[in-house]
């Protein structure tokens, strides 16, 4: 691995040559008497827009988080800044114990008639499989000291990368609007005679979440390292005051091919919920040291915090979803929104609502992370993004997400089962395409990847073949998909609605064709 990172980002070009950095080999631990913090000792930057110099002094002046893009050399990843096993998962379940989850598994029965048995199995086993990719891209962090979408230019090529960057903010986005619209929900059925609109609640949660992400890397990890505590204690006692009422025998409500393309579809739309953790997952952990978070060390911190969160969410979302029937309170709820969750909280009083706004305050660990991945994954697409300090990035995506939960707040079952599905598919093309690179074309190089190269446009793949065989791999997807807006082809073989088989005939496709294309890629080009 080099040792190096180049002075000058080539995505920056030469508008930020009046930037200096220090050269890896002589990095200072110490500047002056303070010793100096990889997350905010970045570099010293003199633009001439005067506008980018005011937000360069305000970063500055408040201690936010400088580092975007660059990448953190192997001397910046120290003991101090490294989580250890516990931390990482603490991490991911603070992230994902969310009451999105918990509506997310309620649909398995309201919109794809599955019972109790079904949709827990499905949701569950569909969250490990898609926990599976997260855990490995995650592991990038420590290895590379790059972001994620930095490390996918070393299978995707400087410019298809694009692409999957833009995919990726609208995942990112997508997911923190569901979770306001959640948050808004639940606060608004806490209140006295819905007092507290939808709205408002909505306006809070991105409030709370602009606040954290402002600030970066450090007080993210702090937020993240102690909200699991509030959140899983009130998840267990509403597991605790609804369990009871869980109707563990309920039937499914469709039979035949039908049921087995249901189960198939609510498999892959859970399974698309925790595959889209993937391409920032890498983003949390560049500063730690790869001495101490392993690759392995964080492959299964990864497994066990998404993995157990999931699990844990999901079944108390199939279980309320079950007793609808029976409970007249949770019928009047509705499932695939937030109300329910507060419903189920109602055995226990005036406690019970105060129970529904830590869930709902809960939501917020959730948003966190991917607006703070949005902000850097602005960057990447070009040299002017690049410019822009990562905290206003994070204000925008504050901004958007807001304005679109404002907008969509009476449609969230619909986003659920369109959104999810549809945004998994693209990761798994990509998915594909980055294990073949590595494990058939790349297993012999020594080192396997040269991480420095991340802004060396002459030293990274074309892209090619990976552009190619991801555009095929969306026409297998899209093929097969199963979604309200349009059912595909070969989908519409299954059952009366059709089976969701995008997810695994893309990343079929995808990995069919790879191979033979990016050999020719290398035969005529060299990279």
């Amino acid at each position: 691995m080099a040792s190096s990172d180049q002075i000058t980002d080539v995505e920056k070009g030469d508008a930020l040559l009046n930037r200096t950095e220090y050269p890896t080999e002589t990095i200072p631990k110490k500047i002056g008497s303070v010793e100096r913090d990889a997350a905010v000792d970045v570099e010293e930057v003199d633009p001439k827009n005067k506008y980018l110099a005011w937000a360069y002094r305000l970063e500055h002046m408040l201690g936010f988080e400088a580092r975007g893009i660059h990448r953190v050399s192997e001397e910046e990843q120290t003991k101090k800044t490294t989580l250890g096993f516990l931390r990482i998962v603490m991490m991911w379940f603070s992230i994902n114990a969310a009451a999105q989850n918990i509506t997310l598994g309620s649909i398995g029965s309201s919109v794809f008639g599955l019972g109790f048995v079904d949709a827990t199995l499905c949701s569950v086993f569909g969250a490990i499989a898609g926990t599976i990719p997260v855990a490995f891209t995650a592991g990038w962090g420590p290895l590379s000291g790059n972001r994620t979408m930095v490390c996918a230019r070393f299978s995707m090529g400087w410019w298809p990368v694009k692409l999957c960057v833009i995919l990726n903010l609208v995942i990112l986005i997508g997911y923190s609007m569901i979770d306001a619209v959640v948050a808004g929900q639940i606060l608004s059925a806490v209140s006295s005679n819905g007092s507290l609109t939808v709205q408002v609640g909505i306006v809070i949660t991105a409030v709370l979440t602009f606040i954290v992400t402002t600030f970066g890397i450090k007080i993210f990890h702090h937020y993240e390292r102690y909200a699991w505590i509030p959140q899983g204690i009130v998840l267990l006692l509403l597991a605790g005051a609804a369990g009871p009422k869980f109707d563990t025998s309920s039937p499914a409500t469709v039979e035949g091919t039908t049921l087995v393309a249901n189960r198939l579809s609510f498999f892959s739309v859970c399974f698309s919920a925790a595959i889209t953790y993937a391409p920032g997952a890498a983003d949390f952990l560049v500063y730690c040291d790869p001495k101490i978070a392993t690759r392995w060390t964080v492959f299964g911190a990864t497994m066990v915090g998404l993995s157990s969160s999931f699990a844990l969410t999901f079944i108390i979302g199939t279980g309320l979803s079950s007793g609808l029937l029976n409970n007249p309170t949770w019928e009047a709820a509705g499932a695939g929104s937030g109300a329910l969750i507060v419903a189920g909280l109602d055995g226990l009083g005036g406690f019970g609502k105060f129970c529904s706004v830590i869930i709902s305050l809960g939501l917020i660990a959730n948003m966190v992370a991917p607006i703070y991945s949005a902000g850097i994954d602005f960057q990447i697409l070009g040299k002017w993004p690049a410019m822009v300090p990562r905290f206003l990035w994070n204000t925008l995506a504050v901004v958007i997400f807001t304005v679109c939960a404002l907008a969509g707040r009476n449609n969230l079952s619909e986003i659920f089962t369109n959104f999810l599905a549809l945004m998994g598919y693209w990761v798994v093309l990509w998915i594909a395409i980055t294990l073949e690179e590595q494990f058939i074309f790349r297993r012999r190089m020594k080192p396997t990847f040269v991480w420095s190269d991340w802004d060396k446009q002459n030293k990274l793949p074309i892209g090619l073949a990976a552009f190619a065989a991801f555009c095929v791999g969306w026409v297998g997807a899209v093929l097969c998909m199963s979604q309200a807006y349009f059912i595909g082809p070969i989908a519409k073989l299954v059952g009366e609605y059709g089976a969701d088989m995008g997810n695994y005939v893309g990343f079929l496709w995808t990995g069919l064709v790879y191979p033979p294309l990016r050999y020719l890629e290398l035969k005529k080009v060299g990279r």
